[in-house]
């Protein structure tokens, strides 16, 4: 099975930033999209940004202007620059990744304190 192990998650005061990263481990097939979705207490997980093996992305209108996400397939790594971060980007941030299944980091904690 499929391994993601996220890291780069931490506390950082509002107009900071962070980099993400998550690698993926064990797959003996092509990883096609990589992703990465966030969770904040009380509220539903959404998706951040999504990569596919081509390099396309699609962004979450907040985060769209603020946040990168780039992947190095050679790796099977994905990233996530997040620049300028506000109070409200504080969640636990997962990430996501798809060959011929779907799997799951356990999650990093982001906090943007004001």
């Amino acid at each position: 099975q499929v391994q993601l192990v996220e890291s780069g998650g931490g506390l950082v005061q509002a107009g900071g930033s962070l980099r993400l990263s998550c690698a993926a481990s064990g797959s003996s097939f092509r990883i096609n999209v990589m992703a990465w979705y966030r969770q904040a207490p009380g509220k539903q997980r959404e998706l951040v940004a999504i990569i596919s093996s081509g390099g396309s992305t699609n962004y979450a209108g907040s985060v769209k202007g603020r946040f990168t996400i780039s992947r190095d397939n050679a790796k099977n790594t994905v990233y996530l620059q997040m620049n300028s971060l506000k109070p409200e980007d504080t969640a636990v941030y997962y990430c996501y990744a798809a060959d011929q299944g779907n799997y799951w980091g356990h999650g990093t904690q982001v906090t943007v304190s004001s």
